[in-house]
């Protein structure tokens, strides 16, 4: 509005001042009339000048910066130029322009990981649900099958709970592992980094998984091919997990007859392992997401061949408990290669046992 702009504002104060000026001094004796127009000429003057930098300088400037800011926060628009930060700042009004920016753009990002963090309790929901449903109908129709009078076929009611016990072993094993992933994200599982021979331990994975490898033909080998220790700082339980989920995938997406090869290569502070299969292979658009909770690349296949869609979303995370991560190489119809390090184990004080959280 036309009659809050800082020239009416100044004008108005300064007449009023020039008012009052002139109204004590006609009140002096020997000041006559020109004296007191000059001097209402220049109080006038002085303070209109006066009151418009003050106003229109300092504090219509700065409120005016403080409403483009606003807007620009409406738009979201986060781009401002930095101010030179001094000791004393004179003017209290940019100070508060910056507070108001600073505050109220960190309290929107805020917000936006909030809504980013909602979309994906709501997307974990779902999968948890969908996951949870498939077993559960599954087991839930074969038992109602039986109830419905084919349990007094001895053959259909052996076959049949065979089939609703597989769907809710299924089940509990889904919910392990995502109690397991839980406890992984809040840091309630604890690490327990001590000396292990990454070799041996690698040799009992295979001895457990001999079976599944001999159903496919898969030979199971590992390099270099010797019967010598490889220590390695780590926790035993949560790498055998690690090399159990790699080496079992491998196994269950690899061509029959192929071959599944864990690598290690020792270096000076560190043991690179590598795991490797002649499977299909993983496309690109989706080498970004296999470690992502209930991710899957193939959904059909994934669910003929079992699993909870959590492995490798827990190895990423014991992985992480040991300070390290987890690579992907993929070529179709030649394979895929997952390489991580683990550090070597010293003989001091530090490393012969160490617990960390995750």
């Amino acid at each position: 509005m036309m009659w809050l702009s800082p020239r009416v504002l100044s004008l108005v104060l300064a007449l009023l001042i020039a008012l009052i000026t002139t109204s004590f001094l006609a009140f002096v004796e020997g000041v006559n009339k020109s004296m007191l127009f000059v001097v209402a000429t220049s109080t006038s003057l002085t303070s209109f000048f006066l009151f418009l930098y003050t106003i229109d300088f300092i504090v219509f400037r700065e409120v005016n910066k403080m409403y483009r800011t606003i807007q620009k926060l409406k738009l979201r628009d986060f781009d401002m130029e930095p101010r030179k930060r001094v000791l004393h700042k004179s003017n209290p009004l940019k100070t508060l322009n910056d507070e108001i920016f600073g505050y109220v753009s960190k309290k929107q990002k805020e917000i936006d990981q909030l809504k980013k963090q909602e979309a994906f309790r709501r997307e974990f929901l779902a999968d948890v649900s969908h996951e949870f449903k498939t077993p559960i109908f599954a087991a839930q129709g074969f038992i109602h099958t039986l109830l419905d009078g084919a349990i007094e076929d001895d053959r259909v009611r052996e076959r049949f709970l065979q089939k609703a016990a597989r769907n809710l072993d299924n089940l509990d094993v889904l919910v392990r592992d995502l109690l397991v992933l839980s406890q992984m994200e809040t840091g309630d599982i604890t690490m327990h980094l001590a000396k292990v021979d990454i070799s041996a331990l690698t040799w009992g994975i295979f001895s457990s998984l001999e079976n599944i490898a001999a159903a496919k033909r898969i030979g199971l080998k590992l390099k270099p091919d010797i019967q010598e220790p490889i220590w390695v700082h780590a926790d035993h339980n949560r790498i055998s997990q690690v090399l159990l989920n790699l080496i079992e995938n491998a196994i269950k997406y690899g061509h029959e007859g192929g071959k599944v090869i864990v690598h290690f290569s020792v270096g000076k502070k560190f043991v690179e392992i590598s795991i490797r299969d002649n499977g299909p292979g993983i496309p690109n658009e989706h080498l970004s997401r296999i470690f992502e909770r209930f991710y899957r690349v193939d959904k059909s296949r994934s669910k003929e061949i079992g699993g909870t869609g959590l492995g490798l979303a827990i190895v990423k995370h014991i992985l992480q408990g040991h300070h390290t991560k987890i690579s992907v190489e993929s070529k179709q119809d030649k394979g895929t290669i997952f390489t991580f390090k683990l550090a070597k184990f010293e003989d001091t004080k530090e490393q012969q046992t160490e617990t960390i959280p995750l």
